[in-house]
């Protein structure tokens, strides 16, 4: 870590512990908090996340921006204060900058988080889904900064893949083109966040967190930059099917399209549109594979 990062830098005194001594430190997003369900369930879905990474014997850092500061680690207390705030800036690597010098709270999106979570020294993050090509983006350019920070960032993410309301197709060219490498987890087919498969064979795949593992050491070794991304299928018990995604994402578009949404509030308010067109199943579902994201980066970690 830079020396003068230091001062930009609250880690908390677990998390610094487990760093010191080379235990394993498995950093969370913040925006599924701030953004990405409504209260209580966010607060719930947080507090049960880290509980999984604790108990497969990982350290969790939840990363946040909170009156300015850069949090890697929060207590129950601020994690609950956090997923209470209805006002909170969604954070990239454009302002989260902005938000630490002007004192403000800001849930990280992967990007942030990544940035933050190399800092601090930790090679693992878990999420629900990175961000990615939107559809249409041939002619709004919403392409998401997680992956450029994919590309530059040495981080494993795991997480259920792109988010499904996005155009996972493209996304993965994108990658290709940065050169990040994408591995399937044990599957032959991208996941689809909340689905287990796609119309998308999956670039790479590996079936054990030692081999995730080893493959990111090996690209540490060679000097290659950048991170790489695990696709993590959601378990079968709690996928909503493919198709039948398909039919509530294309209504959420055109919704999204009518009231024009753009930017920043395009994927909150889709996943708002999801959330009433599948009567909650879409929240249960993405409660599910944060969980199981959790539980799978915890073992890589243990493995690193």
């Amino acid at each position: 870590m830079p020396p003068d990062t230091l001062p930009l830098l609250d880690i908390a005194a677990p998390v610094a512990a487990a760093l010191a001594e080379n235990r394993p430190v498995v950093a969370l997003e913040s925006t599924i908090i701030t953004h990405g369900m409504p209260y209580p369930q966010n607060a719930e879905m947080a507090a049960a996340v880290e509980r999984i990474i604790t108990e497969e014997g990982a350290v969790p850092a939840t990363i946040a921006v909170i009156d300015g500061r850069l949090k890697v680690g929060l207590s129950d207390e601020q994690r609950n204060q956090l997923a209470k705030v209805t006002a909170a800036m969604k954070l990239s690597r454009a302002d989260l900058a902005f938000a630490i010098a002007e004192g403000r709270t800001g849930g990280t999106t992967v990007a942030a988080t990544m940035i933050a979570a190399a800092l601090a020294g930790i090679r693992v993050f878990a999420t629900g889904g990175i961000g990615g090509v939107h559809k249409g983006a041939e002619k709004s350019f919403d392409i998401s900064a997680d992956l450029d920070e994919l590309a530059q960032t040495q981080l494993i993410v795991v997480s259920a893949g792109a988010k499904a309301i996005l155009d996972i197709e493209k996304t993965l060219e994108v990658l290709e083109t940065r050169g990040v490498p994408v591995v399937a987890y044990r599957s032959d087919v991208m996941p689809a966040f909340w689905s287990r498969t796609s119309p998308y064979k999956a670039p790479l795949r590996l079936d054990e967190p030692a081999a995730i593992a080893r493959f990111f050491e090996t690209r540490r070794a060679l000097g290659l930059a950048g991170g790489m991304l695990v696709a993590n299928p959601v378990a079968a018990e709690h996928e909503i099917a493919f198709n039948k995604m398909a039919v509530h994402i294309a209504a959420a578009q055109q919704a999204a399209e009518k009231d024009g949404i753009a930017g920043k509030s395009v994927t909150p308010y889709l996943l708002a549109k999801i959330l009433e067109l599948t009567q909650g199943a879409s929240l249960t579902t993405n409660i599910a594979l944060v969980e199981n994201n959790a539980r799978l980066a915890a073992r890589i970690a243990r493995e690193i």
